[in-house]
């Protein structure tokens, strides 16, 4: 287990390492900050003091040297925007992002594994086509379109929610909604395909000839053995969460990190962008990590070397 955890830790370093070269490239590649932050009368020889103050004008290489130094201490350098550490502006917003993003993931996870389950045990009924069909809207509607069809219909014209902003509890409910549908889906899917699989198998039908009763075979020997590639797409839908709250925060004025990041990139503030990026990037190998591990927690028989 010790030999194994500081492999993956090393495959953690370089693909942070990786993801944070891509950053600093991609961001250099939008446009010049420069001309954003000078104010419009501004002089050629304005532009090119205040680019100079900034740290622009020196070649490429020199740039991603200093900043990847700065990375190493976690100095991820301030917004050009605000003035402020990048890093800390980032954290400040993360728990806004972390709160809705786990609120999604307990109302997929509230619906998908009973559906899931449901659909296993009662194949071809009613209940397993409804959630089949729901599995399919779900995994096919584009997260800005529910969004705002969720909008529209419960904020603007019946009035019962929030349209937008982070107020009190009922605020989470339509965004939590919408970045719900796509891994409730997966979720819900996933689970059926694999209890299906797994209640063919010779040990549950050893367990039903020994006498155990049905609910017991059902959650203690099918639903144990089928949660393997469960936790897997749990796993990556956590990440994908945290990805798609960039795109459900901008609908909603979410105050978290996806929004943040959005109006960043419009302001071209590039340090603000590549210490989001990072902090994501660390979150979700720390998240694929944890998957790793809890193999071992559901089927003993796992061993890593």
């Amino acid at each position: 287990m010790g030999r194994y955890l500081l492999k993956r830790l090393g495959h953690a370093v370089i693909v942070l390492i990786g993801v944070t070269l891509v950053a600093f490239l991609i961001t250099r590649m939008t446009g010049d900050p420069v001309r954003l932050m000078a104010s419009p009368d501004a002089t050629q020889a304005d532009i090119d003091l205040l680019r100079h103050q900034l740290g622009f004008d020196r070649a490429m290489y020199i740039q991603l040297f200093d900043y990847l130094r700065g990375v190493m201490v976690l100095d991820f350098g301030d917004s050009l925007r605000h003035g402020e550490p990048a890093m800390l502006m980032v954290f400040q917003r993360m728990p806004a992002t972390l709160s809705l993003s786990g609120v999604a993931l307990l109302m997929a996870l509230v619906v998908a594994i009973p559906a899931g389950i449901i659909g296993a045990t009662r194949r071809g009924s009613l209940a397993d086509a409804v959630g089949t069909l729901l599995a399919l809207l779900g995994q096919s509607m584009p997260v800005y379109w529910l969004g705002i069809l969720l909008i529209i219909i419960f904020g603007v014209q019946l009035k019962w929610l929030p349209a937008g902003g982070k107020d009190d509890w009922r605020s989470y409910i339509l965004p939590s909604i919408t970045l719900a549908a796509y891994t409730s889906a997966s979720i819900m899917r996933m689970l059926r395909s694999g209890m299906l699989e797994v209640m063919t198998q010779d040990f549950i039908r050893t367990a039903r000839a020994k006498g155990i009763t049905e609910r017991y075979v059902l959650y203690k020997h099918a639903l144990r053995n089928a949660m393997l590639p469960v936790v897997t797409i749990i796993g990556l839908q956590l990440g994908a969460l945290l990805g798609g709250s960039v795109i459900t925060e901008t609908i909603f004025a979410w105050p978290g990190v996806g929004k943040f990041v959005v109006q960043a990139i419009y302001n071209r503030d590039f340090y603000v962008v590549q210490a989001a990026v990072f902090l994501f990037a660390v979150i979700i190998v720390g998240i694929n990590l944890a998957t790793d591990l809890l193999y071992s927690v559901l089927d003993p028989r796992i061993r890593y070397s």
